[in-house]
C-alpha cells in the first residue's frame, strides 16, 4: 500500500498509527534510475534472442530447406580460375545481361 511521489522523491506508507516517509536525493533517483533502465534493456535483450533462438532452431529443423544447391542459369559460361591447370577450379559467369 505504498504510495511513491515522484515530484519530491518521497514514498509514503503506512505504519503502526502513522504514515512512514521515505525520501531520497537527486543523484540517488539518478542513481536508480540507470540501474533499472540497464535491467530493463537486459530484459528485453533476453527476450529478443530467446525468439532469436527459436527462429533459428525451427528454420534448422524444416527439412523442406534447400540445402544451397544451386541450378544452372541459361546463358552461363564456365571459366577456368587458372588457366595453366585446366584440371583447376571453375567459375560459372552470366553471358546475358538483364534488360535493366
Amino acid at each position: 500500500m505504498a504510495i511513491p511521489i515522484y515530484t519530491f522523491l518521497k514514498l509514503k506508507m503506512p505504519g503502526l498509527g502513522r504514515v512512514i516517509t521515505v525520501g531520497t536525493s537527486f543523484q540517488c533517483a539518478y542513481k536508480c534510475e540507470v540501474k533499472c533502465y540497464n535491467h530493463a534493456i537486459v530484459i528485453v535483450a533476453s527476450r529478443e534472442l530467446a525468439a532469436i533462438k527459436k527462429e533459428v532452431v525451427e528454420e534448422a529443423l524444416n527439412p523442406k530447406r534447400s540445402t544451397g544447391s544451386f541450378e544452372l542459369v541459361e546463358g552461363s559460361k564456365e571459366v577456368l580460375i587458372d588457366l595453366s591447370n585446366p584440371e583447376g577450379k571453375v567459375v560459372r559467369i552470366g553471358t546475358t545481361f538483364s534488360s535493366k
